[in-house]
This record gives C-alpha cells, structure tokens and sequence, in this order.
C-alpha cells in the first residue's frame, strides 16, 4: 500500500486539472485557478513523498508528467483560449465550422507544454535547475492573469490592456518560447541550508511571501508579479554566473 501513495497524490493532481478545465469551461475563472493552486500543491507533495517513503519508480515518473500535461498544459490553453474568446477587441478572424480559428492560438501553450514535460523527461541537466520555464509557473501565470482580466474594471487602461486580444496571443507566444528555451532559471532545491549557497532562492523566497501578504486579498496579483520576478532574478543569476 505504502508505494500506491505518491501515485494517489499524483492522480490527485490530474483529478483537479480535469475539474480546473471543466470549470473554466464553464466561466468559473475563479474555481479553476484554485483547482489549478490545489494541482500544484499535490504536485509538490507526490515527489517529496515518494522520496520520504523512498518509493520512487518510472511508474510515478511517468504519471506526474501525464498529469502535468493536464493542470499545467492543457487546462492553462483552455483559460488562455477562453480569454481570447471574450476579449472586446476587434480583430481580423476566421470561422471554421462555426469555430473562431484566431483564439485556438492559445493551444499552443498546450503543445510546448508536452515538449517542456518530455525534454524534462530525458534531459540530466534539469536534476538541480530547471532548463526553460517549469509548467507549473507557466499556468499559474495564465491563471492568475484571468482573474486580473475578470476581476479588474474595464474602464481602467491595466484591464484594456490586458484583455487586449493581440496582447494575449503575443502572451501565448512568449510563453509557450520560455518553455521550452535553452534558459537556465533556479529550482527552490536546496543542498544545505547556507545563505552563501542559496542567496538566490531566500531573496526569491523572502519576495514572494512578502507579495503574498501585500495583496493577500489578491492573490493572483502577487502571482502576475512573482512569476516574472522569478525569471528576471532567474537571467540576473545567470549573469553574475558568467561575470
């Protein structure tokens, strides 16, 4: 029983990315960015339980990435999608089939994301750093960004912008590059508990449960800000690195 448990936890994580895209189906924007928070936590948890339990096997290796693909792939392109399909913006579209053909744009984070998933899969490099945006902080972004679009007034010029359709296909765009770019960003992996050696991680850190607690009434404002901080601190690290 006790090897089946990092499992449970995994499947967890593909019950809320399910959930997470039934829910932005649906409009409930705000359901599916806390299934998509509760899919990251179990997603947390099911490798630092197998390592506890030390239980660890290609079974659980190849689950977590099966169930990434669906919190952290699929579900962010069908919010990202769903924004596109309610921005205000006149734009030059397309219909196939009665289906808009510009929004479908946002299935490309979809398809970088299983790129990100397998190169991870197979690439040694990736065991104390990550090599290209992790998925995970790639929906949560997208996620947090539907609440911004959603919950801010639209006569505010932040609302227009965002809600802007060509800004979120170039969003898309972006995106789905960082994913799977040769970019070396930090991993919160610590080998001891020295400042001198993981400066870095307690100032990211430190920042993001200061954010966290500025707008504890909203969060996925702190998330809109710590997801970009980790990848500014992320470029700054590589080039004090080099120098």
């Amino acid at each position: 029983m006790k090897k089946h448990i990092p499992n449970i936890i995994t499947l967890m994580n593909l019950t809320s990315g399910v959930s997470g895209i039934v829910a932005a189906m649906n409009g409930h924007w705000e359901l599916a960015f806390w299934l998509m928070i509760a899919g990251a936590i179990f997603d947390f948890f099911d490798g630092m339980v197998a390592r506890l339990l030390k239980v660890s096997g290609p079974l659980g290796a190849e689950l977590d990435s099966l169930s990434d693909m669906v919190s952290f792939g699929i579900l962010p392109s069908i919010i990202m999608y769903n924004m596109l399909l309610a921005s205000p913006t006149p734009i030059v579209d397309y219909e196939f089939m009665d289906v808009r053909v510009f929004p479908m744009i946002a299935f490309v984070i979809a398809a970088m994301s299983g790129l990100r998933l397998a190169k991870f899969n197979i690439d040694d490099r990736q065991t104390t750093s990550f090599i290209g945006l992790p998925t995970p902080a790639n929906a949560l972004l997208i996620g947090a960004l539907s609440l911004a679009t959603y919950s801010i007034c639209d006569c505010q010029p932040f609302h227009q912008f965002i809600s802007n359709a060509y800004f979120l296909a170039g969003l898309s765009i972006v995106l789905s590059y960082l994913l799977v770019a040769e970019l070396p960003l930090f991993a919160l992996k610590f080998k001891s508990l020295k400042w001198a050696d993981n400066k870095i991680r307690y100032i990211f850190i430190i920042s993001s449960i200061l954010l966290l607690i500025v707008f504890y009434q909203w969060m996925y404002m702190a998330i809109l800000i710590i997801i970009p901080l980790y990848v500014l601190m992320s470029v700054a690290n590589n080039i004090m690195a080099k120098k």
